[in-house]
């Protein structure tokens, strides 16, 4: 007994410095408000970098098992090269001292001296992760045709300046620039326009530079189904990336308040009136509900709602939700008719579905309707397709001329995981039909190693 009470007493002796220190720190509320700030947007930029998760199991289930491990790749690299990207010269783009058009102080970014040091970090944190979804955006679109190296090329590049210069127009003023549609009034909460349409539409001239996959389209234009080879990983990263979605918009607040509850519910009921009406379109079509494309619904209706979702009522959620479930359909079937290949449906779910989403920001704003606001809203829109459409061909076909865009038709035939990168995702499964069966490295009847 005099054991433990000695103990005892030597830890309260220990603990008495500590309490007396204690008692001389005041804790406010504002500190602890402060404090909540960092953790909830440390949080949120968690959650939204687990979309990139979301994003490669997307894509992976939406593909063939031949180009796993490629995509895999793709989703890992675009976030590991476009953060060093967006960190030496990105950030200072979108958030430097601005000249009018981009930023041009803050690269290689270090922080603040003084106190704002530890927030501006946690603000780097959450805006690199935005820009990493954009950048991925890409991935899905211009999947199972494109070399290796021309996609980091483009991911650098992309997370380097396309994006960040668009999105010091919309959000410069959140650090030390200033932005010209942000000036005019446009509303773009959590990004439907400045992250999903800048990648969406990047996507689509990336699709048109490296052309459709080998037997995606006949002759005659008609469009022949390639199936993806595991859908119950595509609803994996589906739920992966609505889950994230709670970092992204709840998290663009980056204030830990009461505003959080209203975000979240309005990303809920987007997401899940773009589901049901993707499904019933699909029935309502082909007499049949599809799965591939409802999920795509629901992801659509998250686009959509990334916009407005702090400025719009939970009934004004369900209704953009709702249309934009429809329109990714015909979005897709409209992409196909004109031969553009994109197998997981990027190009609809964010481009399409991202500038509904700023559109219905000001159509069903809850500070009232404004034929005004809706022309800002229209000018953003626009902005942002010239830009990363324009700016894109440019790029993907500078970078086709220079080291080439698109794999061999061999290589595409054996799969790019082999090929690209001498591996397999499911070594132990036969994974390519191409009449003669095969595994990396065997020869078919004709003698062609694939």
């Amino acid at each position: 007994m005099k054991k433990w009470a000695s103990i005892l007493g030597a830890g309260l002796l220990l603990a008495l410095p500590v309490l007396a220190w204690a008692e001389d720190v005041p804790v406010t509320a504002e500190t602890v408000q402060n404090n909540l700030n960092f953790v909830w947007t440390l949080i949120a930029a968690f959650m939204v970098f687990i979309m990139q998760a979301g994003f490669a199991m997307v894509e992976v289930g939406f593909t063939r098992a031949k180009n796993a491990c490629n995509i895999l790749m793709k989703n890992l690299m675009d976030f590991s090269v476009g953060a060093i990207a967006f960190w030496a010269v990105g950030f200072g783009l979108m958030f430097g001292t601005t000249n009018g058009f981009f930023g041009t102080s803050d690269f290689f970014f270090g922080g603040a001296t003084g106190d704002a040091e530890a927030w501006n970090y946690a603000f780097w944190m959450f805006q690199t992760v935005f820009a990493a979804t954009a950048a991925t955006i890409i991935s899905g679109a211009v999947a199972e045709r494109t070399k290796f190296s021309a996609y980091l090329v483009y991911s650098a590049l992309v997370s380097a300046f396309i994006y960040p210069i668009f999105g010091g127009w919309a959000w410069g003023s959140l650090y030390n620039g200033s932005g010209w549609l942000e000036g005019l009034g446009f509303i773009d909460f959590a990004g439907s326009t400045v992250v999903h349409s800048v990648g969406g539409w990047l996507a689509l001239a990336g699709a048109i530079v490296v052309g459709p996959r080998l037997g995606k389209f006949d002759k005659h234009g008609k469009v022949k189904p390639i199936p993806g080879h595991n859908i119950p990983l595509a609803a994996l990263g589906v739920f992966l990336l609505w889950f994230g979605w709670y970092g992204f918009n709840p998290g663009s607040t980056t204030v830990g308040d009461t505003s959080i509850a209203l975000i979240a519910v309005t990303t809920t009921l987007a997401a899940a009136a773009g589901a049901c009406t993707a499904m019933g379109a699909t029935w309502l079509k082909y007499g049949k509900s599809d799965i591939g494309m409802t999920m795509n619904g629901a992801l659509a209706g998250l686009v959509g709602i990334t916009a407005g979702c702090a400025n719009v009522s939970p009934l004004s959620a369900v209704i953009i939700g709702a249309i934009a479930g429809v329109l990714v359909l015909f979005s897709v079937l409209f992409f196909d008719k004109i031969r553009v290949d994109d197998p997981v449906g990027a190009i609809s779910v964010h481009g399409v579905c991202g500038a509904w989403g700023t559109l219905a920001a000001g159509l069903f704003n809850s500070a009232g309707f404004s034929l005004q606001t809706v022309g800002v809203q229209l000018i953003g829109i626009g902005a942002c397709f010239v830009w990363a459409f324009g700016v894109g061909l440019v790029m993907f076909k500078l970078i086709a001329l220079v080291i080439g865009m698109r794999v061999s038709k061999e290589e595409e035939m054996a799969g790019l995981d082999y090929t690209e990168h001498g591996a397999s995702a499911y070594p132990d499964f036969q994974t390519i039909r191409l009449g003669t069966v095969f595994s990396p490295g065997q020869e078919n009847v004709n003698g062609a190693v694939k």
